[in-house]
């Protein structure tokens, strides 16, 4: 979907909570790589690998000038004799740690396995986030979540679209209230907990 079509659907839904949602959505993610420089991980279901959502957050890194957006593509069914891109497995999760982010795009319910890796990530100290349909234990790991509810107009894809597209933004919303106050704390937590920097 092109910048002139996201113009056209964000002005279909305006009044709707989708444009504002998923713009937030888009600023908690492209803030949480920014942030610690890079390091995002994109991972789906078994069932359903968000290859599109990567291949668009790819362009928006590169229009943006935001390498950071561009995502590391963690596949369940990967194999050694892959090429390189599409080689990474679930074992990448279990490696995240503090200053990655893992993107789970869940489609349907995610599955034990996967669960236990996000569950893991976080406990190293990735940020997590989720675009779901509303998985409940999804959800409680979830930094920052965007459900869209199965029964609704809006589907997934579409709303992958909103938020790969909003990333990319130069001026994204600012944040205001509890909430940039929380992140701000959360980010001083982060730096005092990390290990120190090796020395060579």
């Amino acid at each position: 979907m092109d910048a002139v079509r996201v113009a056209l659907l964000r002005e279909v839904l305006a009044g709707t909570e989708w444009p504002g949602a998923t713009r937030r959505f888009a600023g908690a993610l492209r803030g949480s790589v920014v942030s610690y420089g890079g390091g995002l991980l994109l991972v789906g279901t078994a069932e359903y690998e968000p290859w599109h959502l990567a291949a668009h957050l790819v362009d928006e890194a590169a229009w943006s000038g935001t390498p950071e957006l561009s995502p590391t593509l963690v596949r369940h069914g990967a194999r050694a004799s892959d090429p390189a891109h599409l080689a990474v497995g679930l074992g990448r999760i279990e490696a995240a740690r503090r200053g990655e982010t893992l993107l789970v795009v869940a489609p349907s319910a995610p599955g034990a396995p996967l669960l236990e890796r996000v569950h893991d990530a976080r406990r190293a100290g990735a940020t997590v986030l989720a675009l779901d349909v509303g998985d409940r234990e999804l959800g409680a790991m979830a930094h920052e979540a965007l459900t869209v509810p199965p029964e609704h107009e809006l589907d997934l894809d579409t709303v992958q679209h909103l938020v790969s597209a909003a990333a990319g933004e130069n001026t994204l919303p600012s944040q205001r209230g509890r909430r940039r106050l929380r992140d701000r704390l959360s980010r001083l937590a982060d730096q005092l907990t990390a290990p120190p920097a090796a020395r060579w």
